[in-house]
C-alpha cells in the first residue's frame, strides 16, 4: 500500500488489533451454540472458515443428529475414544502417502528407518501431541479462564477470553475427525481444480487440515448435526486451498516468494 516506516508500523498494528477483536465476535454466536454458555470464545485466525461451516451447517443439516449421537458397535467401541480413533486415522494416511511417495522419497527423512514404521511412527507422535494440546486445554479452562475472569472485571467489563481452535475439541471430538476428513477431501479436490485452471498448487497438509478442518467440523455440528460437521469441514478444505492461492502473489511482492498463509481469515484480510 506504500506505506513504511512507523506509519506502517501503526496501521497494521491497528488493523490486527481490530480484527483480534472482530473476528472472536462473529464466531460467538456459534461459540454459544457449542459450549452452551457465553464464557469464552474463539481467537485463531481461521473464523470465517469456521463460520462458514456454522453457516452451511445451518442450511444443509439438522443439528439434532449429532456426530456425537453415532452408534458405534460394541466390537468398535473403542473407537469412541477420540485419541485413539485420530492416532489410527492418521497412521493410515501416514502410511498411505509414504506408499504414494516411495521409499526413496521418505528415506530421506526416515533415515536408516524402515519408511512403513517411520510413517505410524510419525501417526502416532501426531496423536500424542493432540493430546498434549487437549490437556492443555483443560488446563486454561481450569485455572487460566477465572484468571482472566478478573482482569477482565476490572479492566473490560463483560470481556471474555478469546482462545485458539482446540478450545472446542472436547465438546464433539467425533466432529474433530469427521471435519478434518472432509476438509483434506477438500483440499485434494481443490488442488486438482486448481492444476485445472493453471493456478499454482497448495498441496493439502494434514496440520493445517487438522486443525481448522476439525474446527470447522465442531462449529457444523453444532447448527447442522453429521452433514453440517462433513459439508463444513469440506467448505474449510475449499477455502484454505483457493484464498492462500490468491494470496500468494501479494507475499511474493513483499519478499516471501512461494510462501502463503493456511488461514482463512489472512488470506480475505
Amino acid at each position: 500500500a506504500g506505506l513504511d516506516g512507523a506509519v506502517l508500523v501503526i496501521v497494521g498494528a491497528v488493523i490486527l488489533g481490530f480484527l483480534m477483536v472482530l473476528m472472536p465476535a462473529i464466531g460467538q454466536p456459534f461459540m454459544r451454540q457449542i459450549t452452551g454458555n457465553d464464557d469464552i470464545a474463539i481467537g485463531h485466525f481461521s473464523t470465517i472458515g469456521y463460520v462458514a461451516a456454522g453457516f452451511v451447517g445451518s442450511a444443509v443439516g439438522d443439528k439434532k443428529k449429532s456426530t456425537e449421537d453415532i452408534k458405534i458397535s460394541d466390537k468398535w467401541a473403542f473407537l469412541k475414544d477420540s485419541l485413539l480413533s485420530t492416532a489410527l486415522t492418521m497412521v493410515a494416511l501416514f502410511i498411505i502417502i509414504a506408499i504414494l511417495a516411495g521409499s526413496d522419497i521418505v528415506g530421506k527423512y526416515a533415515g536408516e528407518q524402515n519408511f512403513i514404521m517411520f510413517s505410524i511412527i510419525q501417526g502416532l507422535t501426531f496423536a500424542a501431541g493432540l493430546s498434549i494440546i487437549l490437556l492443555g486445554v483443560r488446563m486454561i479452562l481450569n485455572e487460566i479462564v477465572p484468571a482472566f475472569k478478573g482482569i477482565a472485571d476490572k479492566l473490560v467489563p463483560g470481556a471474555k477470553p478469546a482462545l485458539d481452535v482446540p478450545i472446542v475439541f472436547p465438546y464433539a471430538p467425533t466432529a474433530v475427525l469427521i471435519g478434518f476428513l472432509f476438509s483434506f477431501a477438500g483440499g485434494l479436490i481443490s488442488m486438482a481444480l486448481l492444476g485445472a485452471l493453471s493456478m499454482v498448487l497448495i498441496i493439502p497438509g494434514l496440520v493445517p487440515h487438522f486443525f481448522t478442518g476439525a474446527g470447522a467440523g465442531v462449529f457444523g455440528n453444532a447448527t447442522g448435526g453429521r452433514v453440517g460437521a462433513a459439508i463444513g469441514g469440506f467448505v474449510n478444505g475449499i477455502l484454505i486451498s483457493f484464498l492462500p492461492a490468491f494470496l500468494l502473489p501479494v507475499l511474493g511482492d513483499l519478499g516471501f516468494a512461494n510462501t502463503t498463509f493456511g488461514d482463512t481469515d489472512f488470506g480475505v484480510v
